[in-house]
């Protein structure tokens, strides 16, 4: 039970990669300090509260994942509250705040958010406060610090209201809530962050832990520039307000080194894992090309693993092995690699609700924990800068860490943090005093995520096997990191396959060498819409440049296999606009002409953005611009005979720009105008005729 001193609120998150969660503990940490208790639950904890029954008021935290689709861990609500036979009045009861989270990348933005809010509205719920929406590719904290600023004074309000409904004594409610009236829609843009509480009480109560720094802790530096390690005036100069520090709560034993590390299988949640072998490995690009995309063929044939062409599937991939190693020196534990190692909650921990992480082994030998539980690339959070003051020992560095997670550094951390990509070991590496234990590292850094890559073959046409395409990430040296790095799954693929690749160059054989003896654990993740239609009669189209032209390949092995084993069947024309830099360099697969001269590709469109132009009139340079030269096709097909068309690759600077044309093509076909145009274009995403597999 919640203390009675302080009222309850219910805080719900569903979260995919650990954001959602690690807001909403934020929430609950600063609720104290307003005379509030937050009764946290993931959402998928049905069973420890009920939105039916519900009086006090509700806050949710949600991200997005996929498309637009809600994360797992909120499926089931979901689900329930879709339920077209629930009356109007369902949820008039309710009253709630919801911040959802997205990245704008994405044609959907906070899509698993608006669901939610759109639903609730719809059941007849009331928001006591302002929907939040933050944008991942500008950085979360600009709506989420101010949206949680407001909320106090929202929920106060929100309790008064409760008060003077449900009849609760006056004294009971002045004794922990200030009554200071609130603007409960804040403006939350990108501007957001400028923001200022006027309330006396939020200034006072200490809302972040504001602690005040001393400014003269550090001797002033001569730089003029600031960078990661160093800052200028006004920053330097300035008292700052730092988050709450962040109880503890995992304790770590060392024990000895017998035993075997947990299987891969227990990383996941859902599914079953297959570990399969690599039969084929071919480097698709030139060496000059501006990026290495490699093709991986998997021997599927000895498992259960199933799939169809459109699907995708996810890699469990391992922390870089040097990497790895640097850790373990930095952290001094170099000695204690393989020794095992004991998780457990800590006992008296101050930390409400403190659970055994899910992706971290109760027992398992250091090195697998650093190796395949943690995303120690990843870009720390504010919360855990906060957690490393308290482990750094010289002054100026303490300070600088400060400034880092203050709300006045905001600018700072993202130019020198968030924008370059730094990580733990940058930060160890920049700031040397600064020695971390490793219950910190478990309960700050998240979960090392599985990789999703698309299907690029098709069972029917490739009993067994299972093909992908991938371009190797790089990312740029950074002044705390001397070499450029790889992606972690990409650049581990790369280097796995290396042997393969080096047989193929001296071998004239594309197949040349031996399957490896390693393999990769891999588990299904099947697509629910991006597949062929189920008339093969149906026209479709196909826009995939780069390695977006992936999923396609397995849907024309696939029509091609289904054309040689029906030969009565009618089969609707098929379109493919591909593009790349150069005609020499990266045109994946130039066998697509076979599937022309065969009749199951009816139209190939190829275009090459950094290609000279032979001839006086220049060709389109990108595959939007080749859409639109095909305009009446593209109406005919999508108007007139219920087509369908699939976009997959780059989101911000390929798909918005198809979108955009086919919106033009609409608008001119139909003699309308742009807005009713894009009314058509929803309504083919909603019928699933117009498709999209998209990344940032």
């Amino acid at each position: 039970m919640c203390c009675d001193l302080k009222r309850r609120f219910l805080l719900l998150y569903a979260t995919q990669k650990g954001q959602a969660k690690a807001i909403a503990e934020e929430i609950e940490q600063q609720a104290g300090a307003h005379g509030l208790e937050a009764d946290m639950h993931c959402m998928s904890e049905m069973d420890k509260y009920n939105l039916e029954a519900e009086k006090d008021p509700v806050v949710i935290v949600i991200s997005t994942t996929g498309t637009g689709d809600p994360p797992d861990t909120a499926r089931k609500l979901v689900k329930k509250i879709q339920d077209k036979t629930l009356p109007p009045d369902h949820f008039a009861h309710l009253q709630y705040g919801l911040l959802g989270l997205g990245d704008s990348e994405y044609t959907f933005f906070c899509n698993g958010g608006k669901t939610v809010d759109r639903r609730l509205q719809e059941l007849g719920a009331r928001r006591f406060y302002g929907t939040g929406l933050a944008d991942d590719c500008v950085g979360l904290e600009l709506v989420v610090d101010p949206w949680i600023d407001g909320l106090w004074l929202a929920l106060k309000e929100a309790f008064l209201l409760q008060k003077e409904k449900g009849g609760m004594s006056a004294s009971a409610v002045t004794n922990s809530l200030s009554s200071v009236p609130c603007e409960h829609k804040p403006d939350l843009t990108s501007k957001i962050q400028q923001l200022k509480l006027e309330e006396e009480g939020v200034r006072s109560s200490n809302v972040l832990s504001q602690k005040l720094i001393d400014v003269n802790l550090v001797t002033p530096a001569q730089d003029t520039e600031p960078s990661l390690v160093h800052s200028v005036p006004p920053i330097s100069q300035s008292a700052l307000n730092v988050p709450a520090l962040p109880p503890e709560y995992i304790e770590v034993q060392f024990q000895d080194t017998r035993g075997e590390d947990p299987g891969l299988a227990s990383l996941i949640s859902e599914g079953a894992v297959f570990e399969v072998p690599v039969t084929k490995a071919v480097q698709l690009t030139r060496e000059d090309a501006i990026k290495t995309v490699l093709l991986i063929e998997l021997d599927i044939s000895g498992t259960t693993f199933d799939y169809q062409p459109g699907d995708s599937f996810c890699v469990i991939c391992p922390n870089n092995a040097n990497e790895v190693e640097e850790l373990l020196h930095v952290l001094g534990l170099s000695e204690k690699g393989e020794h095992f190692v004991c998780v457990k909650v800590k006992q008296g921990t101050k930390k409400k609700g403190a659970a055994h992480p899910q992706h971290i082994p109760e027992r398992s030998t250091l090195k697998f924990l650093l190796t395949w539980c943690l995303e120690i690339r990843a870009i720390p959070k504010k919360a855990f800068l906060r957690a490393l003051v308290e482990c750094t020992s010289d002054a100026g560095e303490k300070r600088r860490l400060q400034e880092l997670c203050s709300r006045q550094g905001a600018s700072d951390y993202t130019r020198f943090i968030r924008e370059p990509n730094v990580c733990l070991l940058d930060l160890l590496r920049a700031f040397p005093s600064c020695r971390p234990s490793l219950n910190l590292l478990i309960e700050h850094l998240p979960k090392l995520q599985p990789r999703s890559y698309s299907v690029s073959s098709s069972n029917l046409f490739q009993p067994g096997k299972m093909c992908f395409v991938f371009s190797i990430v790089e990312f740029p040296a950074y002044p705390t990191r001397a070499v450029s790095w790889r992606g972690v799954c990409t650049g581990w693929l790369a280097e796995l396959v290396g042997p393969l690749l080096h047989a193929n160059k001296n071998s004239q054989d594309a197949k040349g060498g031996s399957p490896l003896t390693e393999k990769i654990p891999i588990f299904a993740r099947p697509s629910c819409t991006f597949h062929l239609p189920a008339d093969p009669s149906v026209p479709l189209m196909m826009v995939g440049p780069g390695t977006g032209i992936s999923p396609f390949i397995g849907f024309l092995q696939h029509r091609q296999k289904l054309r040689e084993e029906h030969k009565d069947w009618g089969f609707g024309e098929t379109w493919l606009f591909f593009g790349c830099r150069h005609q020499d360099r990266d045109y994946l697969f130039k066998q697509l002409r076979c599937f022309l001269e065969s009749g199951t590709l009816t139209h190939l469109k190829v275009c090459f953005s950094r290609d000279l132009p032979a001839a006086e009139v220049t060709p389109p340079k990108y595959v939007q611009d080749m859409v639109r030269l095909y305009a009446k096709e593209v109406a005919r097909i999508l108007l007139k005979e219920g087509g369908y068309f699939y976009v997959c690759g780059d989101k911000k600077h390929m798909a918005d720009g198809v979108s955009d044309a086919v919106v033009d093509i609409l608008s001119a076909e139909m003699g309308a105008d742009r807005l009713e145009a894009m009314k058509v274009l929803a309504t083919l995403r909603e019928a699933k005729r117009y498709l999209q597999d998209v990344w940032s």
